[in-house]
This record gives C-alpha cells, structure tokens and sequence, in this order.
C-alpha cells in the first residue's frame, strides 16, 4: 500500500491527564509528562496498529478513529481510508487520560488532515462533547492546569496556568483497572447544601494557592466530599497510601481522575518520597503498584513529525 500523494504521515504527542485534582470534580485537570503517539495517515482504507503491542481496537470502534471521523463529518468529509499506529504509555483505566488522549489525538490529527479548520476553542469545545466533561480532554490538548466549565453540554470555558516551579506528581497506580463507567456508578445522584459549599471553597483555594506558591495550603483544598469518599472504597489501600504520602512529606494527595490511580503533589527537592513509597508498598505486599514520577506538561498536544 502506498500513503496517498501530498498527504504526509504526521506524528502526534499527546499528555496523560489527572483530572479533578480533589475538590475540582469535573472542572480541574492538569497534563503531565507521560505520553502517548499516534501517527496517521490517509491510506487506502482502514488500518489500526499498535507500535507497543497494547492491546487496541483495529476496527471501526477504536477510538482514535471515531474521534477523526467525527471531525471529518462535522465538516461534510468524506473520510476514504486512514493509517493509524498507536504508541501507548499512558496507562489505560488508570485515571490517567488515556480515553482523552485518544480522543485528543484524533481530534488534533483530524484538524491537521483537514487543513486546520477548527480553532482552539472550537477543538475544545468539540472533545468535551465527545468526553462529557472537559476536565481531562482540555489539559491534554492546552497543557498545564485547566479551569473548565462546561456550559449546557456545548462550550467548555477554561482558564490556562502554566506551572514551572518545582513541583513533583508522583502517580502511584495500582496493578488493576478501575473503569470511569464503575467509578461513576458508585457516585450518589444528589448532594447536600454543606458539602457542594465545602468544594467549592477548596477547589477554588486549589487554583489559587498554585498561582501564589501557597503549597502549604494543598493538603487542605484537595479534601473533597463529592467523590473521593465513595470511589476510595473501590481502591483497596487507598487511605494508607495517603497517610504514608503525607508522611513522606508530600503537599496533597488525592484520587487522579476516576481512579485507582493515587496522585501525590511533592517538592522536586524532597528525595525520599520515592524511596520511602516503594518501601512502604513492597511492605504491604503491593509490588505490584508502580510509581511514575512525572511533571507538568505546559505544551499539550502537538505535532512532532
């Protein structure tokens, strides 16, 4: 088979995500330095594959394929063939972004096919449709920490920091999967006055302590009453690894996304924290879990070939 003429392969970098960063349900969310490529091309028709042997759908359902076919009708294109070959760090149902990657990638490599069409915002716009929720998909795309409100299921409003003092996010990730469609079952329908009052103040303290390297008060505006406290149940060990992140002088801890991914926000000068985690999990008989120490990414998505 040979790639169709004026239409070169393109490689895309897309970041992993934690999403909700505690209080911030489904409105803050920050990329990191862990990475997944897709390539693409226009082809003759359809061919998935993996460069790293994951296991990923080669049909129709994939979902980097679905996110460019949906660009390409949005814009009244017919979509003839593509080439598609995924590199995939990210871990999958960790809570770490790895469906908003894909829809990301797809998205972002679908506007580069089709000539750049879509603008920023309307990329934006368009994955939080796709997702349900930009918490994930607008980090990956814009880098660095994200403010989003997502108005009526159709404009997502977002603010941007770029974050480059030295800060750590340690990801402890457990060695099972804890899929978004479980982590949300297990939510409650409605919540109280109090407790919605209570996020609030600490989601907002979040964002802002972070622009005024106020680390100290962290710790505090990721407690969260919405839903850490149910999916931590789903997550066996969840709170011991807490207690010991704190212990190992971390500036907060909290549940990355959906979960079962554990996320530690720690000084870039504090040495013993992976150290000293290892230990502790190894102890608990949790060899298993990894720990990825990773930073923030402020560039998101972008082309690199």
């Amino acid at each position: 088979m040979e790639r169709q003429p004026n239409k070169p392969m393109i490689k895309i970098q897309i970041p992993a995500t934690s999403a909700n960063l505690g209080a911030g349900f489904d409105s803050l969310g920050l990329a990191v330095n862990l990475y997944n490529y897709i390539e693409m091309e226009p082809w003759d028709r359809l061919e998935i594959s993996s460069a790293d042997n994951t296991q990923v759908p080669t049909d129709e359902s994939n979902l980097v394929y679905t996110s460019v076919k949906y660009l390409f009708d949005l814009c009244g294109k017919p979509l003839e063939g593509l080439r598609i070959r995924q590199t995939n760090n990210i871990p999958m149902t960790r809570g770490l972004g790895s469906s908003s990657a894909c829809i990301i990638g797809g998205l972002y490599g679908a506007n580069v096919l089709l000539g750049g069409p879509f603008n920023t915002d309307e990329l934006v716009d368009i994955a939080a449709q796709i997702e349900g929720h930009p918490d994930n998909t607008t980090p990956a795309l814009l880098g660095g920490i994200v403010t989003a409100a997502f108005s009526e299921g159709k404009h997502v409003y977002w603010t941007k920091q770029e974050i480059y003092r030295h800060l750590d996010f340690y990801a402890v990730v457990p060695d099972f999967e804890l899929s978004t469609e479980k982590a949300r079952a297990c939510l409650p329908k409605t919540v109280s006055h109090e407790d919605a009052r209570y996020n609030l103040a600490r989601a907002a303290l979040f964002s802002a302590s972070l622009l005024q390297v106020k680390y100290e008060n962290l710790r505090i505006a990721v407690h969260d009453r919405l839903h850490q406290p149910f999916r931590m149940k789903l997550i066996p060990h969840s709170h011991e690894v807490f207690e010991q992140s704190h212990a190992l002088g971390s500036y907060a801890a909290y549940v990355s996304g959906a979960g079962p991914t554990l996320m530690s926000i720690v000084s870039a000068e504090n040495h013993r924290f992976e150290p000293g985690m290892r230990a502790f999990l190894d102890e608990k008989g949790l060899a298993g879990w990894r720990i990825i120490r990773l930073s923030i990414d402020n560039q998101g998505t972008h082309v690199v070939l």
